[in-house]
């Protein structure tokens, strides 16, 4: 009897992959999705440059957000929380130049800038995957919500900081 047979009918293949093909599937998706990220981050780490204030050491975030994203397009997954960490910081020297003060052309180019963080900011919950992962703490399912719930707050931080 087939395997793939239950009684008389007969299940089909075309429904369910087999497991390698899906396994396979899922790390083209991840890698595309990593690769969005990173080159997201490296545009945005390119546009703040220019925007970054001295006071805030903006200039030395974007570059480290610049050598996360390199290590990023080379595979290391431990970058995707130094990309939304680095975005993090960055976001108080970026936001304000957008609506709050500068000439037309700073503004396009912060809000640039902002456009290009959005992907980073929203993997969050994948950040927290890698953060919980790298410490190798026990229930890391417990450990990954604290630490999304953390990078949430400081994202509010960062956005209510300039105002302070």
């Amino acid at each position: 009897m087939d395997p793939r047979s239950h009684g008389n009918e007969v299940l089909s293949t075309a429904a369910a992959p087999p497991r390698g093909e899906r396994r396979a599937l899922a790390r083209r998706r991840r890698h595309r999705r990593d690769a969005w990220l990173a080159a997201t981050a490296m545009v945005g780490a390119l546009l703040a440059l220019p925007l970054a204030q001295s006071a805030w050491h903006g200039s030395e975030v974007a570059a480290v957000l610049a050598i996360a994203a390199t290590a990023q397009f080379a595979g290391h997954r431990w970058a995707i929380a130094v990309i939304v960490i680095a975005e993090l910081f960055l976001l108080p020297t970026v936001w304000p130049r957008a609506f709050l003060e500068g000439e037309l052309d700073s503004r396009i180019v912060a809000l640039l800038t902002l456009v290009a963080m959005v992907p980073s900011l929203l993997a969050m919950r994948r950040a927290a995957a890698v953060l919980v992962a790298l410490t190798g703490r026990r229930r890391p399912r417990q450990m990954r919500r604290w630490i999304h719930a953390g990078l949430l707050v400081s994202c509010g931080i960062a956005i209510a900081l300039p105002w302070i």
